[in-house]
């Protein structure tokens, strides 16, 4: 969302909207959210990731998840519910071992 110091690497703002539109706020180096390297002339906001783990599927008819994300949020929280159309799909890399 914004660039928050300089640092090495810089600090960013990242956010999401939970479940119930609650605005979930984690700042953080900038490598833990993209693998681009804004920095204080950068336009923002800029896409980014938050990586997570998802613990259960919530019964619900517009079909939440419980995640559990690798960073804690501003309020120190770190499991959050949300719908599950906004997880993106794991990629998993593999190594060739010929």
């Amino acid at each position: 969302m914004r660039f928050v110091m300089e640092h090495q690497p810089p600090i960013v703002e990242a956010e999401f909207l939970d479940s119930e539109g609650r605005r979930q706020t984690f700042v953080d180096k900038v490598a833990i959210f993209t693998s681009d390297w804004p920095d204080a002339d950068s336009h923002y906001p800029q896409f980014g990731v938050i990586r997570c783990n998802v613990l259960e599927r919530c019964p619900s008819p517009d079909d939440r998840v419980r995640i559990k994300t690798e960073v804690e949020s501003t309020d120190g929280c770190d499991e959050f519910v949300v719908l599950a159309w906004s997880i993106l799909p794991t990629i998993v890399a593999t190594q060739d071992s010929s």
